[in-house]
Parts: C-alpha cells; structure tokens; sequence
C-alpha cells in the first residue's frame, strides 16, 4: 500500500504534499496539547509493526494492516494521523518502505483518509461495540487502498510521453482491482481483526482496573 518513489508525476507529489502539510500542522498541534504520551506512543509502535509486515499486491505495491483508525477510536483522528504520519516518515527515511517524493500521497492515503474515515465509522456504530471497532478497521484499510488507487491509477491517463505512461503504467481497470480486491478480502478483515483483539483488551484491563 505504500507508495514508492518514481511511482507519481512531480506535479501529483506536489499536490499532494500541498494537502498533507495543513493536515500534518493540525494533526502535530492536536497531539503537543497530549498530557500522556505513552500508550500513544506504543501504539504508534503497533501501527510500525503491523504495516513492517508486507505481502506484495500486483503492480508493485503491497498490503499490510495500518492501525491508523485504532488509534482514531482512542485519541481521535488528528492524533491518529500524527501518529501513522511519523511511522511513514521512519519507514520512508530509514527503511526505503515508501518514498519520500511520494510521502504526502501515502499520508493521504494511510493517515488522514482511513483516520477520520475509520473514527467517523465507529461514532456511527459506537452503540454495537464489537461491529463498530470491526468495521471501523475494515473500511478505513479499504478506504486507505482506494486512495491510494486513485493516486497510482491517474498517472497513466495524465502522464504519458508518446503514448507510454511516464510513471505509474497500470490504468483504473488493472489498478483498482488489484488494490481493492486484496483490501476487501484479506487486509480489510485483518485490519478489523485487528481493532477487536486491541480494542477489546484495552477495554477489558480498563474495566479490571
């Protein structure tokens, strides 16, 4: 799911990172009026581990759970979106997991689309705990990879030089389903999975304590 360099036109990086920074100078506002940092941060930890572990998805890319709207439900989306937004620029800068050219687009697509989409999904459902934290997961994974599709999929229609795509070559027809169909069946249940198991113990040690 992580975005590499090469992958987008210049001219779509910078649009993205248009739109990243006004979101990353809201998000890092909302986390320094955080009086404890230290679950958040473990979560954080979480949120590195599980998209560590990749599994390749055609065309490039690769899927892997995040955990941006578990940490949504728990300190809200702009929290959430410091928090994963610092998880990419670690894989980005020290492991080569997603590049740095392509860093707005993946914080679009990783943290701020799945963070609110994943914490406005669980205000919805807040009354059906289990199903809401379950599909609070699962779509904001879904809504993390159509972003991300929509990203990789217009630079063949925009960008071409002799009728060759410059950058990214696979079109919506090839691109969607190859992101999407994976999201839907594996990384989406993953995801929701994820939720319940951590969401379900936190709240459980909560009511032990």
């Amino acid at each position: 799911m992580h975005i590499p360099d090469g992958f987008l036109s210049p001219q779509t990086c910078a649009v993205a990172y248009g739109i990243s920074l006004p979101f990353l100078y809201k998000s890092f506002k909302e986390v320094m009026k955080e009086k404890s940092l230290g679950r958040l941060s473990v979560l954080s930890a979480l949120s590195f581990l599980a998209m560590m572990i990749n599994i390749p998805v055609p065309g490039g890319t690769s899927g892997h759970a995040i955990a941006t709207s578990l940490i949504a439900i728990l300190y809200g989306p702009w929290k959430a979106g410091a928090a994963v937004s610092i998880v990419l620029a670690i894989q980005a800068l020290l492991f080569g997991d997603g590049g740095i050219t392509a860093y707005g687009a993946n914080v679009i697509s990783m943290a701020a689309v799945p963070a609110f989409i994943g914490y406005w999904i669980w205000k919805l459902l807040m009354r059906k705990k289990g199903i809401g934290y379950f599909l609070s997961g699962y779509i904001s994974l879904v809504s993390a990879a159509l972003t991300a599709s929509l990203f990789l999929s217009v630079q063949p229609l925009l960008f071409t030089s002799g009728g060759k795509p410059l950058y990214f070559p696979y079109g919506p027809e090839v691109t969607f389903p190859a992101m999407l169909v994976p999201a839907l069946l594996f990384f989406g249940p993953a995801e929701g999975i994820l939720n319940l198991a951590v969401l379900g113990y936190l709240k459980k040690d909560e009511k032990g304590d």
